[in-house]
């Protein structure tokens, strides 16, 4: 017996964008009406979320507009995220009932996207996550290959130094660094003796506690010699040390500032360094590499194969009930999370 179709939906809505840390009053948990099935679309019941930094950026309160580099989520507006679904009805000729498909969605239990609205089809992999769509094989993977190969520009002689190393970006960064390009010296940045320990197993020559009360001492001994690039997801108090080890003539890419997407204050005590240095600091967002998604896939895909890139330790599934979603993404900014933080949805 077939179960009967959804004309609703439960949703979770962006009820007052926040400026500042998010609070429980952020999000609103609605019940919202389904379309009806046009041709070329399809209905799907969400299985699991990526949760990305990211999406704090997106639904700032405080953030003009027209200097963000995406639509913004807006007050009433179901909050976009990277998910995988399950085709349950389909007036597609591309798509069948059955397959999982990974986009950009909203957070709904039910959704109705078109053929345009799916990113491509998140096919089993014998030996692999169910998940890896929404990390080594999605956005993240894809921003920690553009980054080494596009961005940085790795060579074997590159010291690199990476923070937030031991998250979905910064872990397949550094072992593209060491394992694929062979990077002289690769030293991360992670938050706890844990973290640093995997990824030192990932490939790092050395990774640093930032929470060590002697930080700065450790980094400093880390990299003697200086960095000759830094991939820097942290922003704040890890970037402002850091800048007293990147090298003359050095090239920063700020990938992401995790740091202070809640509201806290930027202060950068060391940022004479820019100068003294001569240093280039460039931002870097994966949309202006969206272009090369199939070579970057290819070579991750082969990567992983040849086991140069590893997946081992690099998701945190929680099981999540719906209503709970944006407590499960806010565990990103708690520091609790290793790897690519899955939503998976019970």
């Amino acid at each position: 017996m077939t179960s009967p179709v959804p004309k609703t939906t439960h949703t979770i809505v962006l009820a007052n964008p926040p400026i500042g840390e998010v609070q429980a009053e952020t999000f609103s948990l609605e019940e919202r009406p389904l379309t009806e099935l046009k041709d070329g679309e399809v209905l799907l019941k969400m299985l699991a979320f990526g949760n990305e930094p990211a999406q704090r950026c997106w639904m700032d309160g405080n953030t003009d507009p027209r200097r963000l580099y995406v639509e913004p989520v807006k007050q009433g507006d179901a909050v976009r995220a990277f998910g995988i679904g399950e085709i349950l009805i389909s007036k597609s000729d591309r798509w069948n009932v059955g397959q999982r498909v990974t986009g950009v969605f909203v957070w709904q239990e039910y959704l109705v996207v078109s053929e345009a609205g799916i990113n491509g089809e998140a096919a089993a992999i014998p030996g692999m996550s169910e998940w890896i769509w929404l990390g080594i094989f999605g956005l993240n993977g894809l921003t920690a290959w553009a980054g080494a190969t596009k961005e940085c520009n790795l060579k074997p002689e590159h010291t690199v130094l990476v923070s937030g190393a031991a998250g979905a970006v910064g872990s397949v960064f550094v072992q593209i660094a060491k394992n694929v390009i062979g990077c002289k010296k690769v030293v991360g940045i992670a938050g706890g003796q844990e973290k640093c320990d995997w990824v030192k197993s990932l490939g790092a020559d050395d990774c640093v506690d930032y929470k060590s009360e002697s930080f700065e001492k450790e980094l400093q001994a880390a990299i003697p010699d200086y960095a000759d690039v830094f991939f820097d997801l942290a922003g704040g108090k890890v970037l402002d040390i850091a800048l007293t080890v990147v090298a003359r003539h050095g090239f920063i890419s700020q990938c992401g500032a995790m740091d202070i997407y809640n509201g806290k204050p930027l202060e950068l005590r060391n940022y004479r360094e820019v100068i003294y240095n001569r240093l280039t600091i460039k931002g870097f967002i994966i949309i202006d590499h969206m272009g090369l998604i199939a070579e970057a896939t290819g070579d991750l895909g082969k990567w992983v194969q040849e086991g140069k890139i590893s997946f081992t330790g690099g998701e945190t599934v929680v099981d999540t009930k719906f209503e709970d979603v944006p407590k499960t993404w806010q565990m990103l900014f708690s520091g609790a999370t290793r790897g690519k933080l899955i939503t998976k949805l019970v």
